[in-house]
Parts: C-alpha cells; sequence; structure tokens
C-alpha cells in the first residue's frame, strides 16, 4: 500500500543547541514518505553546520535554503510560497522540539476520516518538556467550543507546530498568502482563521510533539503558572504591545477573502471592526452579545474588556 507523502517545513535560526534531536525524530517517522524543506533565516550560529550530515546522508530528501532573516512569520510563509504543491499533506515544523514516531501518521489518519474535498487542518495537543525533555504537562487543553471562525478570529486554539495540512489547504492558502504580513499575528494562526472559516479544524488530545520549553523559544507554551500567566498579559496589555492586532488581522482577512465568505461572517465581522469606533456604551453592548468567542471562562471575559477599551 502506497505510503502518504507529507512535506514537513521548518524554518531554523540559531537552533544548534537541539536541532539534531529534531532532525532525528523527522527522520524516524513511521508510516509515512517525508521529504523536509528547510529555511534557515539567517542563522548565525552552527545551525547549518548541524544540519550538514543529514544533508549528506539523505540529499533526496532534506532540501535546506540558507537566506536573509525574515522574522518566523515571513520564513514560514517564504517555506510555503516555494515549497511544491505534489504532496498529500504539509506539516509545520519548529527546530527545537521533539517527534513521537508516529506524530504524521496519526494526523494522516484522522485527516484521512473527512471529506478529501474541503480544507482540513489537524493540530494537537504537545506535552511540554523542559530543554532536558523532562515532561512539564500537557498543552493546551482539548477545546470545548467549536473551532471555527467565531473563535479563530480572536483566539488561536492551534498550535502551529502540531499542525498538518491537506493538499487543499496548503494550495489555497499558498495561492492568496498575505502581502501585508506586518498586520498577521502568526502564520499559524492565519492558517487556523483560513481553514476554520471555509474547510474543518480536527484536534487530537494526545500529544504528538515533545513541545521544548526554554529560554530561546520565540513563542512559549503554557508553562507559565496562572499568576505569572495574568501578570505578563496586563503588562502586555498596559504597555500596548497587543493592542489593535486582532482587528488588524480581521480587518486583512476581510480584506482578502470577503468574495469567498457568506453574507453573515461579512457582517459579523465588520459589526466586530465597527465596534471599536463607536462609543464606549455602545461597545460595551456589543461585546456583552457578540458572537465571538474564546474557549475559556477567562479568555473570554478578557475578550470582552479588550473590546469595551477599544483596542481589540
Amino acid at each position: 500500500m502506497k505510503q502518504p507523502k507529507v512535506l514537513i517545513m521548518m524554518s531554523t535560526y540559531n537552533g544548534e543547541h537541539y536541532i539534531n534531536e529534531q532532525m532525528d525524530s523527522l527522520m524516524a517517522q513511521v508510516n509515512v514518505e517525508t521529504q523536509i524543506y528547510i529555511r534557515d533565516d539567517g542563522s548565525t550560529d552552527g545551525t547549518i553546520e548541524k544540519l550538514r550530515p543529514y544533508i549528506e546522508a539523505y540529499p533526496d530528501r532534506i532540501h535546506i535554503r540558507s537566506e536573509q532573516n525574515l522574522g518566523v512569520i515571513r520564513s514560514f510563509f517564504e517555506l510555503m510560497g516555494s515549497s511544491p504543491s505534489t504532496f498529500d499533506y504539509y506539516a509545520f515544523c519548529d527546530q527545537d522540539d521533539v517527534w513521537e514516531q508516529d506524530k504524521l501518521i496519526r494526523a494522516v489518519t484522522l485527516l484521512q476520516t473527512r471529506s478529501a474535498a474541503i480544507p482540513l487542518l489537524y493540530c494537537s495537543s504537545t506535552q511540554m518538556v523542559d530543554q532536558h525533555l523532562n515532561a512539564i504537562g500537557v498543552w493546551p487543553k482539548v477545546p470545548q467550543k467549536p473551532l471555527e471562525l467565531h473563535n479563530a478570529l480572536v483566539e488561536n486554539s492551534c498550535v502551529g507546530c502540531t499542525m498538518v495540512m491537506n493538499n487543499i489547504t496548503f494550495n489555497q492558502v499558498k495561492a492568496s498568502l498575505p502581502s501585508e504580513v506586518n498586520q498577521v499575528i502568526m502564520h499559524d494562526w492565519w492558517i487556523y482563521l483560513y481553514v476554520s472559516t471555509f474547510g474543518e479544524v480536527l484536534f487530537d488530545g494526545q500529544p504528538g510533539i515533545k513541545y521544548r520549553q526554554h529560554q530561546g523559544n520565540v513563542l512559549g507554551g503554557g508553562r507559565d503558572g496562572w499568576i505569572q500567566k495574568w501578570r505578563k498579559r496586563l503588562n502586555r496589555f498596559v504597555n500596548g504591545n497587543n493592542h489593535y492586532i486582532l482587528s488588524s488581522q480581521a480587518r486583512l482577512f476581510l480584506a482578502m477573502y470577503e468574495e469567498s465568505l457568506t453574507h453573515t461572517q461579512i457582517e459579523e465581522i465588520r459589526s466586530l471592526l465597527h465596534c471599536l469606533e463607536k462609543s464606549v456604551i455602545d461597545r460595551t453592548w456589543y461585546a456583552f452579545k457578540t458572537p465571538f468567542y474564546r474557549q475559556s471562562f477567562l479568555d473570554n471575559i478578557v475578550l470582552k474588556f479588550v473590546i469595551i477599551t477599544g483596542k481589540l
């Protein structure tokens, strides 16, 4: 029986400390035929040197380009734009995690239970580990609310390094990659938003990767305690770091896909954006009747607060 063909897309940047463990786990994937496309985002350490033995051992399976530093979002979009459209499935990959041997085949098997005629996206919980791969906890929890537009516009419920897309998702997103990347919060959030709107998102509660938490993470997982997590959020809000990022991404999404959205979807997104220009009374009224939601009760309260302040 022919094995599914999966393209693994990895963006690297100064990842010499952990790249070997990740590459070993990628080469150990079972019951799938894999190729790995790597875009090095201008590393200044020994990342390329660490990768060279793998490239020499598997010249037909591993392809690497060393290019200028663009940042994680642009780098992954560049990978999508330059990758071939001939694979059955496509997976994002970070440089410092460790994948379970059945990570990809588990994702593919679940995706194959759904219609291949629509955009599909698999994502999962992760086994968070410290830098020495000691278990910390499982994150994120299985979402209890639907993974569709009303969630995806205001929250990313899918961790990028767990994502596996079908061919339709990859090619449709690739055909219209956002040009205003500064308005995209993260590449994985953008794809979650797209598939939740036009296809189906499948969430697997069984972790398929060891998600390493260390000081070099671009973005961490859920390792922070409750108090620390909320202190960081409050500080980011007070400092203005997250002001208007949700509305900017929503505005770009609407501009790019308005012709494909339903009338109801268009009106709901417009209502969210327009309410931010109204009085605090109007924003408060809208916040408590908005159709948009986050997964947890407390995160939903924060969403309403941000709408009321007009800083969405």
